[in-house]
């Protein structure tokens, strides 16, 4: 049985704080925080469900006049990697963003995350840059751009390098 996605709902922010807890070490949403999230215009909050708990989660962010979306967070239970969560979600991500006129979609993950890379890489998302330190245990991020809209060619002529930040050669 593979998981549905929908739209996250107020009802499902103590299931999403308890996916949080169950994922992520440090750098944590809060209860108020997934609240505010599920409740703005500014964010879509995608939820993957089976059976009756939440599998997992990712959301996306869209500031007024600009044409990057930005995806925050992606998570999946502990158990659920490998049946296709993630990449449900991230595909749906991806439709949400052209559906708000987006025409980029940037992320941070952390560079010690071989498993994440090789989804967002796998799903045509470049590098553009690294962050050190960018999470709260000092743990650099790799910068990643995917096009929403827009051929291919644009994004490889745009990768970086995540070590050095350098243009790479297409």
């Amino acid at each position: 049985m593979s998981a549905a996605i929908r739209q996250a709902l107020a009802s499902d922010v103590d299931g999403l704080v308890a996916l949080e807890n169950a994922v992520f070490a440090a750098d944590r949403l809060s209860r108020r925080s997934f609240q505010r999230l599920v409740a703005s215009p500014s964010a879509a909050v995608i939820v993957a469900i089976e059976g009756e708990a939440i599998a997992g989660c990712a959301i996306v962010l869209f500031r007024a006049g600009s044409r990057s979306a930005r995806l925050y967070s992606i998570s999946v239970a502990p158990g659920m990697s490998g049946a296709g969560t993630g990449r449900a979600l991230l595909a749906s991500v991806v439709a949400a963003a052209m559906e708000r006129g987006a025409t980029d979609l940037r992320l941070e993950v952390r560079e010690d995350n071989p498993r994440a890379i090789a989804l967002y890489e796998r799903n045509g998302f470049v590098p553009t840059g690294r962050r050190p330190g960018y999470y709260a245990d000092g743990v650099a991020a790799v910068r990643y751009k995917r096009l929403v809209a827009g051929t291919a060619t644009r994004m490889q002529r745009e990768a970086r390098d995540p070590k050095s930040g350098k243009r790479t050669p297409s």
